[in-house]
C-alpha cells in the first residue's frame, strides 16, 4: 500500500477507522525527512494491512501544531484511534520493522486501560 497523504481535512477519520495508522511528519527542506521516505515507503508496500500516512509540516503547520511536533522526522503510531508511540528521528528499517511488530502486538485492552487510569 502506497503512503497517504494525510491533512487537516482526513487526519481525524484516519485515527478513527484504521486499525493501524502509522503517520510520518515531514517537510521538503528537511534532510533526514528525505532520507527516512524510501524506509518509510518500503515498510508500506511490506505491510499492506497498516495503513501508512505522511504529513507535510509546511502545508499542514495547524496539524503538526496540534500533534506537538518539534522536530522532524517525527513518527507517530496510532492502534484503534490511541496514540501508541511517538518518537522524533529518522528510524533505521530494522528499528520502524520493530515499532510496526510493537503495535501490532500490543493488547488494546490493556492500552485502554492504562490510559483511563492515566486520564
Amino acid at each position: 500500500m502506497a503512503t497517504i497523504e494525510l491533512t487537516d481535512a482526513n487526519f481525524e477519520t484516519h485515527v478513527k477507522e484504521d486499525d493501524i495508522l502509522l503517520v510520518d511528519f515531514w517537510a521538503s527542506w528537511c534532510g533526514p525527512c528525505k532520507q527516512f521516505a524510501p524506509t518509510y515507503e518500503a515498510a508500506s508496500e511490506a505491510n499492506p494491512d497498516i495503513t501508512f500516512g505522511s504529513i507535510n509540516t509546511e502545508e499542514q503547520q495547524q496539524l503538526a501544531a496540534a500533534a506537538g511536533i518539534q522536530s522532524i522526522p517525527t513518527l507517530m503510531a496510532f492502534r484503534e484511534g490511541v496514540l501508541v508511540f511517538a518518537q522524533p528521528g529518522a528510524l533505521p528499517a530494522p528499528a520502524l520493522d520493530e515499532v510496526i511488530q510493537a503495535v501490532r502486538g500490543l493488547d488494546m485492552d490493556e492500552v485502554r486501560q492504562q490510559v483511563e487510569a492515566q486520564g
